[in-house]
């Protein structure tokens, strides 16, 4: 058999080992991305421009080799550029280096403690905030050198500096910095074929070299480049100072450093899994690996002199787009920036610092992300991430995490403790009191003081609008109902959809499950099948008939016939005379599982719901919802959505799809579903659920061109659109709250959900009643063997994906 090898691996080359054609190209990309940054980095931090050279190779080699995400590049941090700017205004150059090295030696330790994943438990708030504080405070400083003058000590005094440096601005200066962003924002940009191969070059290299050149060619007079010779590059010396203020510097930079190669490898992560397919994709980062090393690379680096390392994901994301295959493309890029500082000085040299400052200038202002600001608006920790900015600016990195966890904790704490409890008298008398939010032992007073307004002898209906009561709370309202019965009053108390939870009906219940429970200790059955105990396909407790050989079951004419529950060394009933019938074949498997089914159904299930279903056959149905699903077995709608009959208008097909109106080979029988569910029905909300494990999904994953169309290779044909929306780069990725898609086949399920909303938008009916505002639509995806339910949330998180939060037990939602 002949491999076909992955469409995205490179061709091989004739002499060079397989991916090493790739590797070379994606690490000469890089390197023309992180050279003028790194020496940006550098200059924003008041370092010498070799130290960001040095921090560039460090991470280049060694957190290439020793880290755990393959395709991460490493490099000064840009989060520590203000923290950098500091230590060494107030320890000097030589101290940092060795705080450097100490934060290393932290960074080593935590690696061995396996903490990685622990860094990422901080609010993603705090961390757009922090990361938007840096970017403000490096784009101030850097603005002073746009301008042609001097950064200031501190955010403030660089405000405060602004007017007297705008009184004084220096043209030459100002010109490049304008032509450097014109260019930095144009590039990308550039139409037509010609434009189409320039944008191969780097943004940032081109924008630096167009200002270099034109600086050169107009002989401009202004402070440039000057790296001195290596002889004279200063090396770390023991820490002098204050040992608290070494220790706390120590941990900011381990922390953020850490903080940020972590984020940025789970992003590179996401990268990947969104442009590649399974064939060629590098192994999933080990996070403590990576952190170790970044830890070894902070060593290296700060004992060679350099700037505090850290992954990135601008150079990261260019390192993945260029096509690299392994951590080797990482590794060239940073011989060539050795390369580069050895043998290109001459020309780094001619380099204007107005352009590399209007270079990270734009970096700054990028990490201002609108996406993120949308973020947390939505989940409402806007105070928390607006808190941490502030503090970031005015106190430091430091400073500003410690306030924005403080604000985060307090933010908590209120949604906990805030608590509204009303009472009002309806025109019936009765007295309705509504709970609305968590009873502690904090709302004990409120809820004491509404509960002595009603009279004694009044009906009173309690609503609880919350998911937690602690024992104080519970106390509370027990001994006011024992109270309020005693005198001769009556009352009821509901849950937030009205449903009674009063003692007699929670004691009726337990009645019902007992005798539940009894009879199927009698059957045999076990209890974590019920109530589907009549199949029992889906568990390992069955008996141990054999379900193929007809001879060892029973006659089945003989209606004492053991069900699929029952145990075989269970002693046999006594067998009731059966009525003559018609000779019958043999009962097929199916057919007595079915017949134990209803039989279940009837005897347990339909005396509690013939009320309800007597009401919706005079009525009609009016379901709040249409529930479009996959036909796959394992999904039980009713039993994942709690919902009962009339509730829900379900249509289940093979992949959840929903076809395109007027696609070829379309499926009207859906769209007919879909109208009569909008125009005739009036559902409030639609919603596409997909699960894990979708057999549809896997199909379209291994469909191959040339194979003969059957109806199901014709139905998935409507699923294509999804596989190609999962390769595509235009797209937002999807993804589950709090970790990465376990492989291709997840991803395509969550992606599959995303794009079929997609479709729904474009049948008439729903686009007139999304435009009308009177219909929602909604993505839910069922892991199967999580037992677990995920709603698909607004917008886009951190790192522009589409993700699915988890739906807990105690969860309520408008």
């Amino acid at each position: 058999m002949t491999a076909t090898p992955s469409p995205t691996s490179p061709p091989p080359t004739k002499g060079l080992p397989a991916g090493l054609q790739a590797d070379l190209s994606a690490s000469v990309a890089v390197f023309l991305i992180s050279l003028p940054l790194s020496l940006g980095i550098a200059l924003a931090t008041g370092a010498p421009l070799q130290a960001g050279l040095v921090a560039a190779a460090a991470g280049g080699i060694v957190a290439a080799r020793l880290g755990g995400t393959p395709l991460q590049v490493s490099g000064p941090a840009t989060g520590l550029t203000v923290v950098t700017a500091e230590l060494i205004q107030h320890y000097g150059w030589r101290t940092t280096c060795a705080i450097t090295v100490l934060a290393g030696l932290c960074q080593l330790g935590l690696a061995a403690l396996r903490t990685a994943r622990s860094a990422l438990m901080v609010s993603p708030a705090i961390v757009h905030g922090m990361l938007a504080g840096v970017g403000v405070t490096i784009a101030l400083a850097q603005l002073h050198i746009v301008l042609g003058g001097t950064p200031q000590s501190s955010a403030l005094a660089n405000v405060r500096g602004l007017p007297d440096q705008l009184a004084d601005l220096h043209p030459a200066a100002l010109g490049v910095s304008v032509l450097t962003l014109a260019v930095l924002l144009c590039w990308p940009r550039l139409p037509g074929r010609t434009g189409r191969h320039l944008r191969k070059v780097p943004a940032a290299l081109a924008a630096v070299a167009v200002a270099t050149a034109c600086a050169a060619l107009a002989g401009l007079t202004l402070p440039r480049v000057d790296l001195p010779s290596w002889r004279s590059h200063a090396l770390p010396e023991l820490p002098e100072g204050p040992v608290l203020g070494i220790i706390a510097a120590v941990l900011t930079i381990t922390l953020v450093g850490s903080v940020e190669s972590l984020l940025s490898a789970v992003a590179t992560d996401k990268l990947i899994a969104a442009r590649r397919g399974t064939e060629g994709r590098p192994a999933r980062a080990d996070l403590n690996r990576e952190l170790r090393g970044q830890g070894a690379a902070n060593i290296v680096s700060g004992a060679l002199g350099g700037l505090p390392v850290a992954g990135g994901a601008v150079r990261s994301m260019a390192n993945v787009k260029a096509g690299a295959v392994s951590r080797r493309s990482v590794m060239l890029h940073g011989l060539w920036i050795l390369l580069a500082a050895g043998l290109l000085v001459p020309a780094l040299d001619l380099i204007p610092l107005a352009a590399l400052a209007a270079l990270v200038m734009a970096v700054g202002v990028q990490m201002v992300s609108a996406t993120h600001l949308r973020t947390v608006t939505r989940h409402g920790e806007i105070l928390v991430y607006a808190t941490t900015i502030v503090a970031v600016v005015l106190g430091g990195v430091l400073e500003g995490v410690a306030v924005g966890i403080a604000m985060a904790v307090a933010l908590a704490l209120h949604r906990l403790a805030r608590t509204r409890i009303t009472v009002e008298q309806l025109d019936s008398g009765v007295h309705r009191v509504w709970a609305r939010g968590q009873l502690t032992f904090l709302a004990v007073p409120r809820l004491s003081r509404v509960l002595s307004q009603i009279p004694h002898h009044g009906h009173a209906v309690i609503e609880l609008d919350g998911s937690f009561m602690d024992h104080a709370a519970y106390e509370t309202l027990q001994d006011w109902q024992d109270s309020h019965l005693a005198h001769g009053g009556s009352l009821e108390v509901t849950g937030r959809s009205g449903a009674r939870i009063a003692e007699a009906e929670q004691a009726q219940r337990a009645e019902s499950a007992e005798r539940s429970a009894q009879r199927g200790a009698q059957r045999g059955d076990h209890q974590c099948c019920r109530p589907w105990t009549p199949w029992q396909n889906h568990c390992d407790h069955r008996g141990t008939v054999d379900r193929t050989d007809p001879a060892d079951l029973t006659d089945p004419a003989d209606p004492a016939d053991l069900t699929a529950g029952e145990s075989p060394a269970a002693p046999p009933a006594p067998a009731p005379t059966p009525a003559p019938t018609p000779p019958a074949g043999p009962r097929g498997r199916g057919a007595g599982q079915l017949a134990n089914g209803i039989s279940a159904f009837q005897r347990d299930t339909a005396p509690h719901v013939r009320e309800e279903l007597a009401r919706l056959a005079r009525e009609g149905q009016r379901p709040s919802q249409l529930f479009l699903t996959c036909a796959d077995s394992r999904l039980v709608t009713s039993m994942i959505t709690a919902s009962g009959p009339g509730d829900l208008f379900t249509v289940r097909n093979v992949g959840n799809l929903v076809p395109l109106p007027g696609a070829e080979s379309t499926d009207d029988s859906v769209a007919a579903a879909i109208e009569y569910a909008v125009d005739v029905l009036q559902v409030d909300s639609i919603t596409v659920c997909g699960h894990s494990g979708c057999g549809a999904m896997q199909a379209l994953l291994n469909s191959a061109p040339g194979m003969p169309m059957t109806p199901l290779r014709r139905w998935l044909r409507h699923g294509l659109p999804s596989l190609e929306r999962m390769g595509s780069r235009h797209h937002a990725w999807a993804r589950i709250s709090g970790r990465l898609p376990a492989d291709a086949v997840e991803q395509l399920c969550l992606t599959n959900v995303v794009q079929q909303l997609e479709h729904l938008k474009a049948h008439e009916s729903v686009a007139r009643r999304l435009a009308e505002g009177t219909l929602e639509l909604h993505g839910m995806y069922f892991h199967v063997g999580e037992a677990q339910a995920y709603l698909l949330s607004e917008g886009q998180d951190f790192f522009d994906c589409r993700v699915f939060d988890t739906v807990g037990a105690g969860s309520l939602r408008g």
